[in-house]
């Protein structure tokens, strides 16, 4: 059957906010669209929001926009390529893996891995399952994730990079894609030692694929990866992710305990002055323990206590590369390799 490429939907005012909102925080580039209230672009794909309230979403990658994006959290009903009898593959044997904390200034880096199959599929459902940025309440993500822990078994795995580790990463690979790629490959070759026979695994794009491929071992090798645009549409991707951010969360909270002050996620100003605090207390060093220390936001913490970068050694010198031509997105087995 002949891909479709350009699909049109009337909008109800709730779902325009909706896509609006999904159109904002994902990896898009925004078009000027004459009488579009929202237009964006990505790889082979358009979408325009309409002042009218009409949707019009065009090119090769627009089917796969429609069935793991539109459809699911926009419109609420599956139309094209969503149903277990149009895409059975979904509910076939694979891996899903996603990660949690990579825009979080403190914390930890949280990879995870989970395996389904058309039985767990179902039962995820039954637990309302979702990708977790779509989850608003912590202990919603938390109690989740450790229920889908409990379901799982054996069958899903955590790479936590503590931020001692992370830096120290970061200080010689110089890209976060890389660590993540590393990380990935962890876990799904985790998940393969108890489900070897496992034929694939779907991960979000996040860098060249072919980092991950090159990274996995001897049973990773074997089976197909695919990267692809919103792949947290995807049950097993959604489930890791849940997974990622539970197993974060806890390690945000472990950390509090530890320190004895709150650590905000994300990168906000409230971020920037428990940083400065901690600081102030413990000395510069102890950026490197809590948080991702390449952020441009460890120098403005810094600068704020008149320190800087030199107070770090080695591990504190390396900084982000500016972000250029894209847009970033908002944004766990007991069993686990973990740095320390």
């Amino acid at each position: 059957m002949q891909q479709r490429t350009s699909f049109t939907y009337k909008l109800a005012p709730q779902q325009q906010k909706e896509l609006i909102d999904i159109l904002r925080s994902g990896n898009y580039r925004p078009l000027s669209v004459p009488y579009a209230v929202i237009a964006v672009s990505a790889e082979d794909l358009t979408v325009a929001l309409y002042k009218s309230g009409k949707c019009l979403v065009q090119g090769k990658g627009a089917e796969d926009f429609v069935s793991f994006v539109l459809e699911p959290m926009v419109l609420k009903r599956a139309e094209i390529g969503y149903e277990d009898v149009l895409r059975p593959e979904g509910a076939a044997p694979h891996i899903g893996v996603d990660e949690s904390g990579k825009g979080d200034y403190f914390g930890p880096l949280v990879v995870a891995a989970a395996y389904v199959d058309e039985q767990l599929v179902r039962k995820m459902r039954e637990m309302n399952v979702r990708d977790s940025k779509r989850i608003t309440s912590d202990d919603v993500a938390m109690n989740m994730g450790r229920d889908l822990r409990k379901m799982l078994g054996r069958r899903f795995a955590v790479v936590r990079i503590g931020p001692e580790a992370y830096n120290r990463l970061y200080s010689k690979m110089r890209n976060v894609n890389s660590i993540l790629a590393w990380a990935h490959a962890r876990a799904i070759e985790n998940i393969l030692q108890v489900c070897p026979s496992c034929p694939r695994a779907i991960s979000d794009q996040f860098g060249n694929a072919s980092q991950v491929k090159k990274a996995l071992m001897k049973l990773g090798r074997q089976i197909e990866l695919e990267q692809r645009h919103h792949a947290e549409s995807d049950m097993a991707v959604a489930a890791a992710s849940v997974i990622a951010r539970d197993i974060f969360l806890r390690s945000l909270k472990d950390m509090e305990q530890q320190h004895g002050q709150k650590f905000p996620k994300g990168v906000s100003s409230a971020v920037k002055e428990a940083a400065g605090l901690l600081a102030q207390k413990n000395g510069p060093s102890i950026l490197l323990k809590v948080a991702k220390c390449h952020f441009k936001t460890t120098d403005e913490v810094l600068r704020a206590i008149g320190s800087s970068r030199a107070a770090l050694g080695p591990e504190g010198q390396a900084v982000s590369k500016p972000v250029s031509d894209r847009f970033r997105r908002p944004r766990m087995a007991e069993k686990s390799s973990q740095p320390a």
